[in-house]
């Protein structure tokens, strides 16, 4: 029974406020009455109330930390739903203080974790349905740009070749206009080469057509460092496959965060890890540029708008963190579910 008492938050708080009361009360009536005779000096008596207040003390410690440690509890299981870690459950306690507040946290986490598995299948589903009817748009683009390719670029280089082939007879008669031809000749391939580059960024097909994330990243993120002078570091850590909206969102995100490094950050290196834990995918992308004050980020810079938006179409979140001179990191926390025969979970 007093097992059950003092499991009670609010119960046992009293009880040991009276007993630690009544120990101070006692062991200062003891000095007086009892022990008079040994506390003659008052140094003795200053070092005997030490000592009560030092054991009451220690005794408050004791029952502070054992509620401390509940409030601990729920304080971390909020930081970790907070960051996506849905499976989060707190244990049962035999306090009534606490067990209705455990099992209230758990029920509303429940909840959660159901809806944000329907709004997850649900933004797959939207992702999915948007690439299937942008295909025709994309191919009919393509076909566009291939036609300016043979408009533009095919007819530079034909300029080229026929300015080319009269270069020889040309520098046989007149070695001065042979070095307007041959800057002519300079100024035309160079306006090609930036004309092809332009159209080859456009036509370049989708990296993640016919792969997996880790195959498309394979292929692409080191080339990419390469072109743009970074040195770049890639780990990944996944064990099961990925939905195809889900590597479609962080490959996307990928892109925007090392496209907002080239562009901004100065950098020299670029760290890429991708780790899948039990209930969520977190993505980290770290670069040593020089970074900038988080707290006069405006709305939509660095492209963070678009790599939220993105996450939180399949209820994930985006954090980042940078300090001047020093770099950035952006993290990327997506929930990861067991994949279930239906949305409702019935057999």
């Amino acid at each position: 029974m007093m097992t059950r008492i003092l499991q009670n938050s609010k119960w046992g708080l009293l009880i040991y406020f009276a007993l630690s009361s009544t120990f101070s009360i006692v062991a200062v009536l003891l000095g007086i009455f009892r022990y008079q005779g040994l506390l003659t000096d008052f140094r003795l008596w200053v070092g005997y109330l030490l000592l009560i207040i030092i054991v009451c003390t220690i005794v408050g410690y004791a029952v502070a930390q054992r509620m401390q440690r509940r409030i601990d509890a729920i304080h971390d299981s909020m930081l970790q739903v907070s960051r996506g870690n849905l499976s989060v459950r707190i244990r049962r306690t035999e306090d009534p203080s606490f067990a209705r507040l455990y099992y209230e946290f758990n029920t509303m986490v429940d909840s959660v974790e159901k809806k944000m598995k329907l709004l997850q299948k649900l933004g797959e589903q939207q992702v999915v349905q948007l690439e299937m009817t942008t295909e025709s748009a994309v191919a009919e683009e393509r076909k566009r740009l291939a036609r300016d390719l043979h408009d533009s670029v095919s007819q530079q280089l034909f300029a080229i070749h026929m300015s080319a082939s009269s270069l020889p007879k040309v520098m046989e008669v007149d070695m001065e206009r042979a070095k307007l031809v041959m800057d002519q000749l300079i100024q035309m391939s160079y306006l090609a080469q930036k004309q092809m580059r332009g159209l080859i960024a456009q036509l370049r097909p989708i990296e993640l057509e016919g792969k997996s994330l880790a195959e498309a990243l394979d292929a692409w993120f080191p080339d990419y460092c390469r072109h743009n002078g970074l040195q770049g570091t890639k780990e990944l850590d996944l064990h099961e496959p990925i939905s195809e909206a889900k590597e479609h969102q962080m490959f996307l995100i990928i892109q925007e965060a090392v496209a907002n490094i080239v562009k901004h950050a100065s950098a020299q290196r670029v760290t890429l890890k991708l780790t899948e834990r039990e209930s969520q995918y977190i993505l980290s992308i770290n670069d040593d540029g020089r970074g900038f004050n988080t707290q006069m980020l405006k709305p939509g810079s660095y492209g963070l708008h678009t790599m939220q938006e993105r996450a939180e179409k399949l209820g994930g979140q985006v954090d980042i963190m940078s300090t001047p001179g020093v770099g950035t990191t952006i993290r990327v926390y997506m929930p990861r579910f067991e994949e279930e025969t239906k949305i409702d979970g019935t057999d």
